[in-house]
């Protein structure tokens, strides 16, 4: 794995695969993950990575930085459907479905390391084992989307970004990104906006409203978890849709 920033077992990919997959990694798979064959470019904020439409013969894995899920309506709005952190493989359906129904942009500058399929799938023959972690990693991510419209459609905009921040602490934290319960947030406003379904105005009264409750730090694009207990309270968040093997909390 070319230009990797982090000790051998320390890398945020492995540490996600660690986190979901139902079994230890041996000393092999660790060794085949680390080995798989990646191309690693750097793409600024707000930078598309894939677009709807393509027909990409290669995947990728977030190594730093987060990027967005998304889809647009024809007059230009757009609906933000899952964050993804270092670690995360975001469009593996690729895999088995050849045309992208859905485009994923660079939410920060993002270091993004892509394995053209053959690479993958040798991989997964090589060790099977794999295979079935990565199909868990797709099933998780659809639990996420379910989890996002339950909390776009029913909670109110306060419970909806306790829970978008408790999701995210939990994920950072599964692949070591979390420390003395801070984390990065490098999202605007707009772009939590995006996601949350709210106008930046009500977002910003929102973030507000954490604050004033003593639940949230925000500041210089770095999220501070104040109170866990009641954040995870306003948010009503349960973290076993994220199915991880580990869930202590933050």
């Amino acid at each position: 794995m070319t230009g990797s920033l982090h000790p051998r077992g320390t890398h945020p990919f492995v540490r996600k695969v660690e986190s979901i997959a139902l079994f230890p990694l041996s000393e092999a798979e660790r060794a085949a993950l680390l080995a798989l064959p990646m191309h690693v470019a750097q793409f600024d904020g707000s930078q598309d990575i894939v677009r709807e439409g393509d027909r990409p013969s290669r995947c990728f894995a977030v190594l730093e930085g987060f990027t967005a899920v998304y889809k647009t309506t024809r007059s230009g709005k757009r609906q933000v459907m899952a964050y993804h952190v270092p670690g995360d493989v975001p469009d593996l359906q690729s895999l088995h479905l050849k045309v992208l129904d859905n485009s994923i942009a660079a939410v920060s500058p993002c270091r993004i390391g892509f394995v053209e399929h053959d690479a993958v799938r040798a991989l997964f023959q090589a060790q099977p084992r794999l295979l079935g972690a990565f199909w868990r990693s797709t099933l998780i991510d659809a639990a996420i989307i379910r989890e996002w419209m339950l909390n776009i459609g029913r909670r109110d905009a306060y419970a909806r970004m306790a829970h978008l921040f408790c999701e995210l602490m939990t994920r950072l934290e599964a692949v070591g990104l979390v420390q003395d319960r801070t984390c990065s947030l490098p999202m605007t406003q707009p772009e939590l906006a995006d996601a949350l379904g709210l106008t930046p105005v009500h977002v910003n009264r929102t973030l507000g409203s954490l604050r004033e409750a003593g639940l949230i730090t925000l500041r210089s694009r770095r999220l501070t978890v104040n109170d866990w207990e009641g954040l995870t309270a306003a948010a009503e968040f349960d973290p076993t849709y994220l199915h991880m093997s580990s869930q202590d909390g933050i």
